[in-house]
């Protein structure tokens, strides 16, 4: 006993709660539901038994030190002033000790998890009796409460003390409650006996009554959703448009019970008559009425299923060849690597042949009907139907027959789609920061479809065989010169995710190689005028001036390699090279400034130039890595200075066969005039003229700048080896999605479904209009910025996301049940609406929402329409017509009741009593009565004087 009361109190004594705790401030209206609780437990030891000692108490601010000077020495503890405090009657949130006994702070000590409950009455009288001891050793005044009994019982016992007062904390606890005190009649018995009050008269007793009536039968208002009928939607001529939408919304109703709780705060004894003969307690004439909805468990979630359903394919390590079968993919492999090498061939030097004498459409096709013809229609993975359907939606230009003929209107159609993107884009930002695509391009549609087709139309299998057809159709596109829709124009955009990248890269081999065989085919022509149509035609082009060292422009301009059946005809004569005529100049554009070169008069060109090679963000990291693996030497450094100056090289040789007689001088002018640095020198004849001259840093010994320009050859853009091999990055591109598994392809789409998700659910919730929810995307938004950007994701951390948008979605579901329960859109008047509104947000933020008017408002009536028709509903059925007239003829009252019998009862009954003599102090006495179906509980707080005693 004594040790146990030591180790309490060296607790007591840690935590710094011994010493007077009193106070005569009470807790604001409302504090224990809306305030901070805070807790702390440590584990103390006795013999070989563990118990956990926690302490609760609710955090608030410090009274002030003219205030505390103002207690005097024998003010009651404030656990006792709370047992008559009537701020915080019923709190909807707090611990249960907090409901029954209006306590801010109480010390509880149970047993440790792997202990057996205290249920011998002396080991909970020997506890007891080490808290009275420890309590009274520190001088502690918060209340110490043991749990007893069974855990699941939640039965306390315990003691708080003061200066000259005691209060014991005693609990009542049964499975039925006895009929003698159903009632508060039989209640105010109990309580009276209970103080045993020694004066003549008892003072008077406060009651605070609380029914909850629970409304379950929501018959009336079935809930409407149905999940998407997916193959009828895709029966139309074009079809697969629903693609684009994600689904949303409960398949069940995601709100189980309304429970009511109609409160009387303020009664006395002789006010209020409630026995088992006669009861005032009319739920409807309540003066005070407030609502809490449950809602189902995990209902399930359209949205949230596909979401699930989607990640999981992350954890999949399964090939296309395993999912599909290997002999699909080799003959398909095969196929490719036939088309490959007629593709290595054509760019060779030395062929000839047109392209479109090689028929590499009739290849494409002739892998897909080779595919086809080992896969039995039975065994295709994804519907033929749904898959032509998914295809025009990736691709709806191919709607129209691809024929040289309309190749143009494609390119236009293509190029608009790019544009479209940031037209229709009204959240631009949101794709940047989620690192996805922008909406409506074909990497956000295709992670639209994958999500679809994993979901309705097939899981893994549909998914490999969709991406296969995805890939045979881009492959189709680069072989034939059609642009892919849905992408913007230009060199990849490093913000978007890399499959987004890639399908950019494509289309930028794309447009090089149909520039480049257009050149070819105006070459070919007529081989007589060569070197004028080249000339004219590549004027003709949409080319772009050099550009500055340290900014490239992102214009569209093109070049072309020489072709080897005319490039001896092109090269000028060895023996004009010495003059420096104009006659020689190659690949010029316009004149630069109204310059002129330094060692001549004539004007500085410029030249027609090549475009730097675009590049995916995987492609920079991996030339990052080479040229970081070079090391510091000074050799190193010096393979990384060729290795970065090969654009700079392509522009120096472009300028000198621009511009005959040139020097480094006349190239640093137009290239990068900041490093041309003139002054003004005064000349003999005192004239004033300008001198220029290199900067400082070109003047360098061994600058790659003046190495570069030795090196250089004059040769024009068209005749120069290609920095941007289009054929060979196709391919690279191209091999590396058939090789992406579907687990692949689910990481580079998943930003694009988040990104999608938050769209859907900022749709949905603008509809409702949930304050709760708008600032939980906006948190879910910079949560998935940080979660989407790392190379390698966190995909515990994603799981966990990817629950809170499940989360926000069944919010928005629960919101539209209880507008439809409500009728908000019958509603009339404008106010009605508005304040039903408010009504069922807060239902969902709060634990326990008010209804203003109780009974008699718009809102409560409503309430109370929704209880008569589950009544109606619930009693006068089939089945129970004989019931019924058995009630009319014993002579009962046959009338429907409008609420059915309470759920649960709950009375709180307090006075001050002189307790045990007539000549003590008037003490708070407190008793909170629990009545329901199958649990009858008694929590009963009693003071006793101990001044004397």
């Amino acid at each position: 006993d004594c040790r146990t009361a030591c180790a309490v109190e060296e607790v007591l004594n840690d935590w710094k709660l011994i010493g007077n705790s009193a106070g005569n401030f009470s807790p604001e209206k409302g504090a224990y539901t809306s305030g901070t609780w805070g807790e702390k437990s440590q584990d103390i030891h006795f013999a070989d038994f563990k118990f956990c000692i926690t302490h609760y108490f609710l955090i608030q601010e410090c009274e002030k030190d003219d205030e505390k000077d103002k207690f005097e020495e024998d003010t009651f503890p404030l656990a006792i002033q709370d047992l008559m405090c009537m701020n915080n009657d019923f709190p909807p949130r707090a611990h249960c000790l907090v409901r029954w006994y209006g306590i801010r702070e109480f010390v509880v000590i149970t047993p440790g998890s792997n202990c057996e409950a205290i249920i011998s009455e002396s080991k909970c009288n020997l506890l007891l009796s080490s808290i009275s001891i420890s309590l009274a050793n520190s001088g502690c005044q918060i209340p110490m409460l043991v749990q007893v009994q069974q855990k699941w019982r939640r039965m306390y016992a315990g003691e708080c003390q003061g200066q000259g007062v005691r209060t014991d904390f005693e609990m009542v606890h049964l499975r039925k409650v006895p009929s003698q005190y159903y009632h508060v009649s039989g209640l105010l018995d109990i309580f009276k006996s209970k103080i045993g009050c020694p004066l003549s008269s008892l003072p008077q007793v406060n009651i605070a009554i609380r029914f909850t009536y629970i409304l379950q039968d929501w018959q009336q208002h079935s809930w409407p959703q149905q999940p998407p009928d997916f193959d009828t939607l895709l029966g139309g001529e074009v079809g697969g448009v629903e693609f684009g939408k994600l689904p949303f919304g409960a398949c069940e109703e995601p709100v189980s019970e309304l429970h009511l709780a109609t409160t009387w705060p303020h009664l006395t004894e002789g006010i209020v008559v409630d026995n088992d003969v006669y009861s005032d307690l009319d739920p409807l004439q309540a003066p005070h009425w407030s609502v809490k909805v449950r809602t189902a468990e995990n209902p399930q979630c359209l949205l949230g299923d596909l979401l699930t359903e989607f990640f999981k394919l992350c954890c999949r390590k399964e090939s296309i060849e395993e999912i599909l079968g290997k002999g699909l993919t080799e003959d398909e492999g095969k196929e490719i690597n036939d088309i490959g090498s007629a593709l290595s061939k054509l760019t060779e030097p030395a062929t000839t042949v047109p392209i479109s004498k090689m028929s590499v459409a009739n290849m494409v096709h002739s892998a897909r009907k080779h595919i086809r013809r080992h896969r039995r229609i039975d065994e295709s993975p994804l519907n033929t139907d749904v898959l032509n359907s998914v295809l025009l939606y990736l691709f709806p230009d191919a709607a129209v027959e691809r024929t040289p003929e309309n190749s143009k209107n494609k390119t236009a159609q293509a190029n608009s789609c790019g544009k479209m993107e940031q037209d229709k884009n009204s959240d631009y930002n949101l794709f940047l920061q989620l690192k996805s695509a922008p909406i409506d391009s074909l990497t956000y549609r295709l992670a639209l479809c994958v999500c679809l087709v994993n979901y309705y139309h097939g899981g893994l299998r549909a998914v490999a065989h969709l991406w296969q057809e995805f890939v045979l159709e881009l492959r189709y596109r680069w072989e034939n010169n059609y642009l892919i829709c849905g992408l913007a124009g230009g060199p990849p955009d490093l913000r978007c995710c890399l499959l987004h990248q890639k399908l950019q890269m494509i289309n930028c081999c794309i447009e090089r190689k149909k520039a480049r065989d257009e050149a070819r085919k105006v070459l070919e022509g007529s081989e007589k005028k060569v070197s004028r149509m080249s000339s004219g035609y590549l004027k003709s082009l949409s080319v772009s001036p050099g550009k500055s060292w340290d900014s490239w422009s992102d214009s569209e301009d093109e070049f072309f390699e020489c072709l080897s059946d005319q490039g001896e005809s092109e090269a000028p004569p060895a023996d004009e090279e010495k003059d420096g005529s104009k006659s020689k100049a190659e690949g010029r554009l316009h004149p630069y400034n109204n310059m002129t070169l330094l060692n001549s008069s004539e004007p500085l060109y410029v030249p027609i130039t090549q475009e730097p090679a675009p590049m995916t963000e995987d492609l920079l990291e991996e030339q990052s890595e080479v040229l970081a693996k070079l090391g510091t030497s000074a050799e190193g450094s010096h393979l990384r200075a060729r290795m970065q100056s090969a654009c700079l090289l392509s522009d120096m040789e472009s300028f000198k066969a621009a511009n005959p007689g040139c020097v480094l001088e006349d190239f640093v002018r137009w290239y990068s005039p900041r490093d041309y640095v003139e002054e003004e020198v005064v000349h003999k004849k005192d004239n004033t003229v300008l001198k220029g001259k290199l900067s400082a840093r070109m003047m360098i010994p061994g600058n790659m700048w003046v190495e570069a320009w030795q090196t250089a050859r004059v040769t024009p853009a068209r005749r120069q080896r290609r920095l941007f091999d289009d054929t060979k990055e196709a391919e690279k591109v191209l091999h590396y999605l058939t090789m992406q598994k579907p687990a692949d392809l689910t990481c580079h789409l998943l930003p694009c479904i988040i990104h999608s998700t938050i769209l859907k659910l900022k749709e949905e919730e603008s509809v409702e209009d949930i304050p709760s929810i708008k600032k939980n995307i906006q948190q879910a938004i910079c949560q998935a910025s940080k979660l989407l950007h790392p190379t390698i994701q966190d995909y515990k951390k994603l799981e966990d996301f990817i629950n809170q948008l499940i989360a926000m979605e069944t919010v928005i579901t629960q919101a539209r049940s209880l507008k439809a329960k409500f009728s908000i859109s019958e509603s009339e008047k404008r106010d009605d609406t508005d304040e039903l509104k408010k009504f069922v947000t807060s239902l969902l933020e709060d634990p326990e929402v008010e209804v203003i008017g109780a009974g008699q408002g718009s809102t409560g009536r409503i309430i109370y329409r929704l209880f008569i028709n589950a009544q109606k509903a619930a009693l006068l059925t089939p089945k129970d017509e004989d019931f019924v007239h058995d009630r009319k003829t014993t002579g009962a009252n046959n009338r429907v009741p409008d609420f059915p019998s309470p759920a649960g009862r709950e009375i709180l009954l307090r006075a001050r009593v002189p307790r045990p003599a007539p000549y003590s102090k008037p003490l708070p006495q407190r008793l909170f009565c629990v009545l329901m179906r199958e649990e009858f509980r008694l929590a009963g707080a009693f003071s006793s004087d101990t001044s004397f005693f």
